[in-house]
């Protein structure tokens, strides 16, 4: 039986679906229920006795669940559930004699708005700079530590930023909406505290809805990788799988980045709003992260580029005007 962590979330849910297509037997572990047949656990990585249930009689995990959140106000929590809930669950794990563990990691453990070099590959300096990045670092060492000390076979994937084709020309989605629209940009810096930066977006807003065009202080436009869904679960289940994963590291994404210069252009073509160009404080957003080692070593290829990715959204989107029309 493989113990799916996060089988609620977005990835979560599609990794769940994915092993039961291909008839494997999966337990799900989530605060909310997932709907795994009922196998599933609910309860917290905080939770050492929920762990112990939900590891019972598991061959394998897929931990990818954690607490992402950027206000300062839930890094205590951030910690306890990122950090010690995977300490917690990798002790679970090596007392119940689990075979494989595969920890989602992230792409923010390197320095993504200050690279020494490009592409990022796995052998990037480790300089993470959000709490996020910090937590998921943690968690590689402890799980390192797991695979040094013989008692579970690890393997690590570094997340890219993971989205659902659907949601990329959504204002109401939670990554897409204010990466890509202004005013659920406004409201998701008020709801941070980010006073400074909201005032500059609303001295951006025209009145009506629009897109937001991200580039850093000097005007360089934000570029970075935007994964689909239905391709981490490609990697995923390689990780879980493949005997060559074993012990390894994997940075798993895209083949390229995307140029927000590029892409919100074709946004707004699609939206017919207009596009907004706001110059951030830093440096911005900027990197090209190598998925050269998993496609060399574990045979992962990245099937979903941002063209496929964007006819979904607009269809979706158009679906989505229907709906609110007909009510």
């Amino acid at each position: 039986m493989i113990l799916v962590t996060g089988s609620s979330g977005r990835v979560g849910r599609a990794v769940v679906a994915a092993l039961r297509a291909k008839g494997r037997r999966v337990r799900g572990f989530d605060l909310r229920p997932s709907g795994v047949d009922g196998n599933e656990v609910i309860g917290s990585l905080e939770d050492a006795a929920k762990l112990v249930e939900a590891v019972h009689g598991v061959t394998d995990i897929l931990h990818l669940g954690a607490f992402m959140s950027w206000a300062p106000a839930d890094r205590d929590l951030m910690f306890s559930v990122n950090v010690e809930g995977t300490r917690r669950l990798l002790d679970a794990a090596s007392a119940a004699g689990v075979r494989r563990f595969v920890f989602a990691s992230s792409g923010e453990i390197y320095p993504e708005n200050r690279p020494e070099f490009l592409p990022v590959t796995e052998d990037h300096p480790l300089k993470p700079n959000s709490p996020y990045g910090l937590n998921k670092l943690l968690g590689e060492e402890m799980v390192r530590f797991h695979q040094r000390t013989g008692s579970i076979e690890t393997v690590v994937l570094r997340f890219s930023h993971t989205q659902d084709a659907s949601e990329l020309l959504d204002e109401d989605s939670f990554f897409s909406g204010p990466r890509f629209f202004l005013r659920p940009r406004i409201r998701q810096q008020e709801s941070f505290g980010n006073t400074a930066v909201a005032d500059l977006l609303r001295s951006k807003d025209i009145g009506t809805p629009a897109h937001v065009l991200a580039r850093n202080q000097n005007g360089r436009p934000f570029c970075m990788h935007i994964t689909d869904t239905r391709d981490m679960v490609s990697g995923i289940l390689l990780a879980l799988d493949h005997p060559d994963a074993a012990g390894g590291i994997f940075n798993l994404g895209g083949n390229e980045p995307t140029d927000f210069s590029e892409l919100l252009p074709r946004m707004a073509a699609l939206t017919d709003l207009p596009v907004v160009a706001v110059d951030f404080p830093g440096d911005g957003v900027y990197y090209h992260t190598s998925n050269e080692q998993i496609r060399n070593t574990l045979g992962f290829e990245a099937e979903w580029t941002i063209d496929r990715m964007l006819e979904e959204a607009a269809v979706a989107r158009q679906r989505r005007l229907a709906g609110e029309t007909r009510q």
